[in-house]
């Protein structure tokens, strides 16, 4: 049975979230796609709050470097393996069940639960038009989907009116799931700041997801994705943005990543 179908029969209560994998500090929990979508779906139904943070290498490292970051991410309602590298290391830990849960797959499948149990969605972030262009590329590919808000913010934190202005938006349209596309690790400060202020159930940070769902950026081919070198696919797309990203991030997670499974390097999990 396709996993987004299956989840629209799942009951409340569902069983416990899976607990964390301690990646350098920071805890991953160790689902797979069909355990991210029916978690979600309970926070939903049972009217609870929350964010996801749908983490990579790039967002283990920046939480790896900064404590109130790596707070943030042990903090969150599921911080789920969006990288193959995570999902190695959970197996290397005895959970074989888990496996990536991709950001755009992951906001495919919630806009496809979404029609089914009738949610409301709410974009914010990108840059000028792309929250648009998403929400009409995505009611064009799931007719009845209910987008009941968009927002375009500034590159830089909000204003107090601006701030104002959009708990008003929200507060008005009282969307079920707020999804956040400012990238790692902005979306993720924000959703912690914002998360049980904001009149809405589950905030997703989904990053690029964007991106592509919008046409902005051409997605790797779904060949590489298990490989492990979906990134190398996004520098050659954006070199300039990326590059000294990768040049530090990929290294320095392989040497700590191996120090710290071969027992040489230990790092506390503080999970709230």
């Amino acid at each position: 049975m396709d996993v987004m179908d299956s989840t629209l029969h799942l009951p409340i209560p569902v069983p416990r979230m899976p607990s964390r994998v301690n990646v350098l500090g920071v805890g991953v929990n160790g689902v797979d796609m069909y355990d991210a979508l029916r978690q979600s779906d309970c926070l939903i139904r049972s009217k609870g709050t929350g964010y996801i943070c749908v983490s990579d290498v790039h967002s283990v490292m920046e939480g790896f470097r900064d404590p109130e970051l790596r707070k943030i991410l042990n903090s969150s309602f599921m911080t789920a393996p969006d990288g193959m590298p995570l999902v190695w290391i959970g197996r290397l830990r005895g959970r074989q069940d888990m496996s990536r849960v991709y950001g755009p797959d992951f906001l495919l499948a919630m806009c496809r639960l979404s029609i089914a149990r009738k949610y409301r969605n709410f974009f914010y972030g990108g840059g000028p038009g792309i929250a648009e262009r998403l929400s009409t590329r995505l009611k064009e590919r799931f007719p009845g989907l209910d987008v009941v808000g968009i927002y375009t913010p500034p590159f830089r934190p909000l204003s107090d009116g601006e701030e104002q202005e959009l708990a008003r938006l929200v507060s008005a349209t009282k969307p079920d799931i707020f999804w956040v596309g400012l990238g790692s690790p902005k979306q993720e400060r924000f959703m912690a700041r914002y998360c049980g202020r904001l009149s809405c159930n589950l905030m997703v940070g989904v990053g690029a997801a964007f991106d592509f769902h919008s046409g902005a950026i051409k997605e790797a081919p779904r060949w590489l994705h298990k490989t492990g070198l979906q990134w190398l696919y996004r520098l050659t797309q954006e070199p300039r943005r990326l590059w000294q990203r990768y040049l530090t991030c990929v290294p320095s997670f392989l040497w700590n990543s191996t120090l710290q499974m071969a027992g040489f390097r230990r790092f506390k999990l503080d999970v709230t």
